[in-house]
């Protein structure tokens, strides 16, 4: 399965660690997230790469978005 790739606004704190804030899709729509329940490094495993998972919730659905070397993306 592809990868999607992601606009995303992150904060980065002075300790190091990003923060992502709000997903931004190709078409230009905004998605705050409302939460992040869980940070951790793991393997995407529909699409291949590895990377931070950051498990969010946007609008009460939880969602998978990673973070590979700067470049941010979904599981289609």
């Amino acid at each position: 399965m592809p990868k999607i790739e992601l606009d995303i606004i992150v904060e980065h704190k002075k300790d190091g660690q990003a923060v992502p804030k709000t997903i931004i899709w190709d078409d230009g729509r905004k998605f705050s997230i409302d939460k992040i329940l869980d940070i951790r490094r793991a393997a995407a495993t529909k699409c291949g790469g590895v990377g931070i998972r950051y498990i969010c919730r946007i609008a009460n659905k939880e969602i998978k978005i990673f973070d590979e070397d700067g470049k941010w993306f979904i599981e289609k």
